[in-house]
């Protein structure tokens, strides 16, 4: 008798997701280059929750907050009328442990909201620093999932591809694919190999010619590197919190 297998997808970008279903669908929220990875970060180093927005004007009103802090970006430099910006090197445990973050980003966050208006059944934030907890979650829970990649407003982006790429290599005897996005996204990650930051180099992807261009090359690395910030990240009533 054939198994039944939970159901994975990958929607290489948000204007491709109302194409799916995300009801009764963990919904995985991909922004490699910034958002997830300092969500996972700043979780991991003891942030009480993270409240994702999806403008400026509502993460300076949630500043009003006590030990609140606000952060985001718009198109990869910090905007204006916030404190802090999206980097992930910002959110060490002295700095944001026992505090409230407030982010707002140019795309991570959208995505999200997109994700709660599609009814999203469960939604978590996956990045390289905390891939492991991405992938024993989805095994865990033993459910469709859609690996949903954040993209740089509406376009393809390389660093998300291939970390749904890494997502799939590990999950593909567990789920059922049928699916060309996942398999490119696989392919992928296959070709880059152990570097990632050397793929993207070469490559001369257009994020880390964007980021590297405002001197961010160190982001970059931290960004890619594999369970550095080992906590799962799980939308709740508003709240990203840790698992």
């Amino acid at each position: 008798m054939k198994e039944n297998k939970p159901v994975l997808h990958t929607v290489l970008t948000p204007s491709l997701l109302p194409l799916y279903n995300a009801s009764d669908t963990i919904v995985v929220i991909i922004d490699v280059l910034r958002a997830t990875s300092t969500i996972a970060t700043a979780l991991y180093n003891g942030a009480k929750y993270i409240i994702p927005v999806d403008s400026v004007a509502k993460c300076i009103e949630l500043g009003q907050m006590p030990d609140t802090v606000t952060a985001g970006e718009r198109d990869g430099r910090v905007a204006e009328g916030l404190q802090h910006g999206n980097s992930p090197l910002e959110y060490t445990r002295d700095f944001i442990e026992n505090k409230i973050l407030a982010l707002t980003t140019t795309n991570g966050t959208h995505l999200l909201s997109l994700a709660l208006n599609q009814d999203a059944g469960t939604i978590i934030t996956g990045s390289f620093p905390n891939l492991s907890a991405v992938v024993n979650y989805l095994t865990e829970q033993n459910r469709d999932v859609l690996l949903a990649c954040a993209a740089w407003k509406g376009r393809i982006n390389l660093e998300d591809t291939l970390f749904a790429g890494a997502i799939v290599n590990a999950l593909q005897n567990r789920f059922e694919i049928n699916c060309d996005a996942s398999r490119m996204a696989q392919m992928l990650y296959g070709e880059a190999g152990g570097n990632l930051f050397e793929f993207l180099r070469t490559r001369e992807a257009s994020h880390y010619r964007r980021l590297s261009g405002y001197g961010l090359e160190e982001d970059i690395r931290y960004c890619l590197s594999v369970d550095v910030a080992s906590i799962l990240p799980v939308y709740r009533e508003g709240k990203l919190i840790a698992e």
